[in-house]
């Protein structure tokens, strides 16, 4: 992707936010199908200029992978933080093998590409399976920028858990974004699913993990990729958690992305074949992802209990409200079948924006304001290890 076209791209997204969904479909077809003409503007400011500070990019936009598919990033961006074995595509593993507690460096390259990532290990780590949670960073974002947003080594740290944070290299996404919405990129043993199956089963392999703990979950585009992980490889993880992110396959191409972000999925999504379970989390008003979204995901997750389950029954949803003192107020809607087991939740954030709920104050897309979305996410993952887990327990 030449200079051009990444102007373009970051056009079309200042565009979306602000509704122009049809402006910025056009330009996205424009420049795609004209590499070698300059990209005709509008003649508004771009998102830099914005006097209400809004970032040139967005977690969620999602700028057309590079042809050539995947590639390593040169090297990992430091910043300060805080603070089974199923087939897969084969694989090479490189970096640092199992160490001391700290958030180390590590790489994952197989048929698909490679990509880098970092692991928290937490000071109580020793040698004892433990449960392993993979996250999926926003666009615009990296892996430790992600650690650092959602303060999860900190749990990680009190609650002894690994941490694997897969990182989007800009040679496969200029934006660092994840590519969810492309049909290579959707499917079990292809594309960047294999290779973050392929980084969890590495950690697997190197570490002491509980199988029936294993668990995804991801911001914006990330969270999108999420739901893609969960709903192609539902013997992988136990449970997911999406965060202002979309359905699996909401979208199948960058503009049909661009629409389900502003106004949801339209039906397209399909239905994963296996339920698992989920949790949601999305402000109400999210002006960059629809929370239509959220609602989408939570029909996604019911329908593929119900194609899965030979006897139909599922209680009626239950709502509880909530209010963060000195911030947002919530409302939390708990799915469960007729047995009580729990099929999923919806956090809505009240008066919340595209931002991590009770995420470190001043990092990368936070809101210290609403109810803490990390801590919710392990305490929802450490309800629900793998169905064949609780299954031999009944």
């Amino acid at each position: 992707m030449d200079s051009r076209q990444i102007t373009a791209m970051a056009e079309a997204t200042r565009l979306t936010r602000e509704g122009r969904l049809a402006e910025a479909t056009a330009l996205i077809q424009r420049t795609l199908a004209s590499p070698a003409a300059t990209a005709q503007l509008p003649q508004t400011p771009s998102a830099a200029e914005r006097a209400d500070g809004t970032p040139a990019g967005s977690p969620d936009f999602p700028p057309p992978a590079p042809s050539g598919g995947s590639g390593d990033e040169a090297g990992l961006r430091r910043l300060p933080t805080r603070w089974i074995r199923r087939r897969a595509l084969p694989g090479r593993v490189t970096g640092p093998g199992p160490a001391a507690a700290g958030f180390g460096a590590h790489s994952y390259s197989n048929a698909a590409g490679t990509r880098t990532y970092r692991l928290y290990v937490p000071g109580g780590y020793a040698g004892s399976p433990v449960p392993l949670v993979v996250m999926l960073h926003g666009g615009t974002q990296d892996a430790a920028a992600f650690a650092t947003a959602t303060g999860m080594n900190d749990l990680a740290e009190r609650k002894t858990f690994l941490v694997a944070y897969p990182e989007q290299p800009r040679s496969a996404n200029p934006g660092r974004y994840w590519n969810w919405f492309a049909p290579e990129h959707q499917r079990r043993d292809d594309g960047e699913p294999s290779l973050i199956a392929g980084i969890t089963r590495q950690v697997m392999d190197n570490y002491q993990v509980d199988a029936d703990r294993v668990y995804v979950a991801g911001f914006s585009a990330g969270g999108a990729m999420a739901a893609v992980m969960a709903a192609v490889y539902p013997d992988l993880y136990a449970a997911a958690g999406v965060h202002s992110g979309l359905a699996y396959a909401a979208a199948g191409n960058l503009p049909g992305a661009l629409a389900a972000m502003r106004q949801g999925a339209s039906g397209r999504a399909r239905t994963p074949a296996q339920p698992v379970p989920l949790i949601v989390f999305h402000g109400d008003r999210d002006a960059t992802v629809s929370p239509a979204n959220a609602a989408g995901l939570i029909d996604q997750a019911l329908a593929a209990d119900t194609a899965g389950r030979q006897s139909a029954g599922r209680a009626a949803p239950v709502a509880h409200g909530g209010q963060v003192p000195g911030g947002h107020a919530y409302t939390r809607t708990c799915y469960q079948d007729t047995d009580g087991a729990t099929l999923a939740e919806n956090w809505t954030i009240h008066q919340g924006g595209h931002d991590w709920s009770g995420g470190v104050p001043n990092e990368s897309y936070t809101d210290p304001r609403g109810p803490d979305a990390s801590a919710e996410l392990i305490r929802f993952f450490h309800e629900h290890p793998a169905a064949r887990s609780q299954d031999a327990r009944r």
